[in-house]
């Protein structure tokens, strides 16, 4: 089972040991010029979401429409044949989400496998938050077999910001796993608004650990979402590469690292712990975003770990 985990959470040390050093303005010099050493993310030769992958959604507990628009939005500019409806000249000059998938691509032709085309394919709500607000995990198998159990493919509960559910916050973001009912493989992930901001929606709120740096602006205006697609991203290609445990990763099949993981914290060029990289900024908002998408929405993604560079791909 994968999970997404905080963005700095994996890099608190190294982050303590900036402040220890207290190297000040020269710190960002040096780690900008740092490269951390190659590494290989191994097939395991297990299953892998090739062909036409079917996303089926539960909104779980009181989401808004706009806010329903952004994730299916961003699941549609996954597939670069997805109209691309009316784009305005910065969005169009931008890396298209498409782009950013096509990372995944690689992992499929190198296993040998078809690419993964995602396709939006079902939409539930549950306003009326059937089974509580405080989920524990093993529940959410569960969840995702009302959203996905007729259409197959990858079930996506998402939790509205007033949902607890066992280890958000504490020890992830997300994760994904496989129902052992259906053999079909689901994502969780929570909106972290109001409950940790800091640990699952940076760089859009000020950080918990590590450099104070001011928040950058969600380019959807709206920091649970905007996280939630971050860590959508996330676990999505981790799902695509790694559906079973034993497909694409680097480390324990316990705390596996993955297509996206391997990346934590990185979005543009020249990041480092607490530094983002150099991203793009919407003129008119101020907002900052790495990727283009259809109806002329814009987004901020993580790095991918190329297996055919062995290094993480960005971008811009």
């Amino acid at each position: 089972m994968g999970f997404s985990g905080f963005p700095n959470s994996i890099l608190v040390l190294l982050f303590a040991l900036f402040n220890l050093l207290d190297l000040g303005v020269g710190a960002r010099k040096l780690a900008s010029l740092y490269q951390p050493p190659a590494m290989a993310i191994s097939y395991h030769n297990g299953a892998l979401l090739e062909g036409d992958v079917p996303v089926s959604v539960l909104w779980y507990g009181n989401f808004t429409a706009p806010q329903k628009a952004i994730v299916a939005d961003f699941l549609l500019s996954l597939n670069p044949l997805a109209p691309v409806g009316h784009v305005a000249a910065a969005a169009a000059a931008a890396p298209s989400v498409s782009r950013w998938w096509s990372t995944v691509q690689v992992y499929m032709k190198k296993a040998g496998k078809k690419n993964a085309r995602i396709v939006l394919a079902n939409q539930e709500a549950d306003q009326n938050y059937s089974i509580g607000k405080i989920l524990k995990k093993s529940q959410i198998s569960g969840l995702s077999r009302r959203a996905g159990s007729k259409h197959g493919g990858v079930a996506l509960v998402l939790t509205a910001e007033d949902v607890t559910v066992e280890g958000f916050c504490m020890s992830n973001c997300g994760f994904h796993g496989s129902d052992s009912k259906t053999t079909s493989p689901f994502i969780w992930v929570g909106n972290s608004a109001s409950q940790c901001p800091g640990e699952c929606a940076w760089p859009f709120h000020q950080p918990i650990y590590g450099p104070q740096t001011p928040p950058l602006l969600p380019p959807n205006a709206d920091v649970g979402l905007d996280g939630m697609i971050v860590n959508i991203a996330t676990l999505l290609a981790g799902t695509a590469t790694d559906p079973f445990g034993n497909g694409y990763f680097l480390g324990s099949p316990e705390a596996p690292l993955e297509a996206a993981t391997a990346c934590t914290g990185v979005y543009g060029k020249g990041a480092y712990p607490g530094y983002t990289g150099e991203l793009l900024r919407d003129e008119s908002s101020g907002a900052s975003y790495n990727a283009a998408g259809v109806g002329n929405r814009k987004y901020l993604l993580p790095a991918l770990f190329d297996p055919s560079t062995s290094r993480c791909s960005t971008l811009v």
